[in-house]
């Protein structure tokens, strides 16, 4: 029997683009912060990455919070449409506030600046939008298939709009006259784009009512359906063994992207031409885009998406060992064409993501009672900023250490070997760490075996 429809072509579209708001704040923040923070502001970039790793902190506790908020939402928007609407204004604001350091203060009160409008960003506003956003996967749809539909249309929109900022953003800053008042204006552009994208996606759709929701699904019958607080949210969420292993995949997902979006550094001083930046960008993500086309049919051809996952991260660590062996052979070809390979492969998991999760919701309710969207969509978010402020800190760090000199046209050889290590190997490491995670990710028999 066929699975009901509850989306148009347009739902699926319209929602997916909210993902050129939540991007034009990631990309331009995870590629590009921390080479304005040190080589325009002047600031240190081991006190930076001290910085994103304390406010990572906070990240850590809104996540569960607001998640736990949106399920406990009621209003005439649903759920989640509000807190993904009204969360993103914020989200602008703290954008542009980090890119407007004034020059004349002095580098504390430099420091406390960005680390307000940094931490206000990811553990207040983004965090709102981004779990909402990632949770009306679930109360949007119940079909599978419009589910991985539209997770491959969202991110083909976050592929192509990091693809988009890594390519132009130099070259935007440099017509803009360079220096600080450059980067101010190109983050106020990409806020007002953020605004307008995201609030078209949140108008795009409409969110089921609860009796729709629940419409076919009953849980375990000696489970009754019971209130419960933000701790018992919590509970749920660390006693579903497969949340904990999509939260830590997701995480690394973010840190190797982190780590990925430090190539400004690898492209200016070993490969000595900042503008590769954004050829390796198209060698990402067109390939990206184009597995992501693929996904909803290969998830069908392989009848879920456990094996295609797999799969798929194997083949992509395989790419990511060949650009290493490619970048010490110094063969920029070479390179391209393996991190293509790798991003063909690692596509079906960013394709499929908010399906795996709402499958992995779906057997917390069969084994509870509870419904948890909205909590258990909080990896997403967690995962985004807890990854990718883990990547750019260490990255920070790991310069520091290195004996960077932030401007110098010539780097010291500790820091040239530091940049191959972070751009090189790190990235194999952490593919080859969710390829062992996805082993064992088989949620999808273990909704079938409640389900008998």
């Amino acid at each position: 029997m066929e699975e009901k429809r509850y989306l148009k072509w347009y739902n699926k579209v319209g929602y997916g683009s909210g993902d050129i708001a939540g991007n034009v704040v990631y990309a331009l923040l995870s590629a590009f912060v921390m080479i304005f923070l040190t080589d325009t502001v002047g600031l240190n970039a081991g006190v930076v990455g001290t910085l994103i790793a304390v406010s990572k902190l906070f990240d850590g506790i809104s996540d569960v919070f607001f998640g736990s908020l949106i399920d406990k939402t009621h209003s005439k928007m649903g759920k989640a449409r509000p807190w993904m609407f009204y969360g993103y204004f914020g989200c602008a604001i703290c954008l542009v506030a980090i890119f407007c350091i004034p020059a004349n203060m002095g580098s504390f009160a430099q420091y406390a600046w960005f680390f307000i409008a940094y931490t206000l960003l990811n553990a207040g506003f983004y965090t709102a939008n981004n779990i909402a956003y990632s949770a009306l996967t679930a109360l949007i749809t119940k079909n599978n298939n419009e589910r991985v539909q539209m997770g491959s249309i969202r991110f083909m929109f976050a592929f192509g709009t990091s693809m988009l900022i890594q390519t132009i953003t130099v070259g935007l800053v440099a017509y803009l006259g360079g220096g600080a008042a450059a980067w101010r204006m190109v983050a106020i552009i990409y806020a007002i784009v953020g605004v307008i994208s995201n609030t078209l996606s949140v108008m795009s759709v409409r969110e089921l009512t609860p009796e729709e929701l629940a419409e076919g699904e009953e849980p375990a019958s000696d489970v009754p359906e019971e209130k419960y607080s933000l701790i018992d949210a919590f509970g749920l969420l660390i006693r579903n063994k497969y949340y904990l292993m999509i939260c830590g995949s997701y995480i690394l997902m973010q840190i190797y992207t982190a780590t990925l979006n430090m190539g400004i550094y690898y492209m200016t001083y070993v490969l000595k031409n900042a503008n590769l930046l954004g050829v390796f960008s198209w060698a990402i993500n067109i390939p990206m885009i184009a597995g992501l086309l693929c996904t909803p049919f290969l998830v069908a051809k392989f009848r879920g998406m456990y094996k295609l996952n797999l799969m798929g991260y194997t083949l992509g660590t395989i790419g990511r060992l060949g650009v290493v062996v490619a970048g010490y052979m110094g063969s920029i070809p070479l390179m391209l064409a393996c991190t293509a390979l790798a991003a063909i492969g690692m596509s079906p998991l960013q394709g499929d993501m908010n399906a795996l999760i709402a499958t992995c919701s779906e057997y917390t309710y069969l084994q509870t009672g509870k419904r948890v969207d909205g909590t258990m969509y909080s990896c997403t978010s967690l995962g985004t900023k807890l990854g990718g402020g883990i990547g750019t800190a260490a990255a920070g760090w790991l310069l520091a250490l290195s004996g960077y000199v932030a401007g110098a046209a010539d780097q010291p050889a500790s820091c040239m070997n530091m940049l191959h290590v972070m751009y090189l190997w790190l990235p194999f490491v952490f593919n080859l760490l969710i390829t062992l995670i996805l082993m064992r990710l088989n949620v999808e028999k273990a909704v079938a075996d409640l389900k008998g």
